[in-house]
């Protein structure tokens, strides 16, 4: 088992989830709108969600990876073309963060955690991201690539969580911050770049173990 490679999987993951996105932005938003328990329960839903596109990765890909190294060679192109190309739309997107308010509609716990789980299962950017993500970080010759997926799946959701449970948590002195330094959005905007440029360049120097 190759722990460098999970810490190396762990680091990439936390960028991610701190780097702004759609997700994380969902959750800033509902923290502010309707309270930081709320914004927990979205957290909550979004990561129940990515074990079912977990799940669907690991059992309709591992055998055929396992199997076929031209396979695994065609799944990390795959997944190094999609970084770039995520890379790609992050260039070309404005360097700003607009955050806006939403109004308390009084929605509970429970259907803030459905919104989150149903806005990520129906969302299919997320699989396809865990099938150019994973692969290039399969850790182990002997284990199961199946459970090996499992693994990286629980790593992404428990990393995720704790970010974007702090982003819930700190919500009114990030959106203060945010909104008192004006370059920041530019700032992470070339992390972002540099994050999926780098792991595009990981996933092409991968190997199938």
């Amino acid at each position: 088992m190759n722990y460098e490679i999970l810490i190396a999987f762990m680091f990439a993951t936390a960028v991610l989830a701190i780097s702004p996105g759609p997700d994380n932005i969902f959750v800033l938003v509902q923290s502010l709108a309707q309270g930081k328990k709320y914004g927990i329960a979205t957290v909550a839903g979004l990561m129940t969600g990515c074990l079912v596109h977990a799940t669907l990765l690991a059992f309709g890909v591992a055998a055929l990876i396992k199997e076929h190294d031209y396979l695994f060679f065609v799944i990390k192109l795959f997944g190094a073309a999609y970084m770039f190309y995520l890379a790609y739309k992050v260039f070309n997107s404005p360097g700003e963060l607009e955050i806006s308010k939403g109004t308390d509609d009084g929605r509970s716990l429970s259907a803030l955690y459905k919104q989150g789980f149903v806005m990520n299962v129906l969302n299919p950017k997320v699989g396809i991201f865990f099938l150019a993500f994973f692969p290039g970080f399969l850790f182990s010759e002997t284990l199961n690539v199946v459970v090996q997926f499992y693994v990286l799946a629980f790593i992404f959701m428990g990393v995720s969580f704790i970010i974007f449970s702090g982003i819930a948590i700190l919500s009114g002195s990030i959106s203060k911050y945010i909104g008192s330094h004006n370059n920041l959005g530019k700032i992470l905007k070339w992390v972002q770049i540099v994050v999926f440029v780098g792991i595009g360049i990981y996933l092409l120097l991968s190997e199938n173990k």
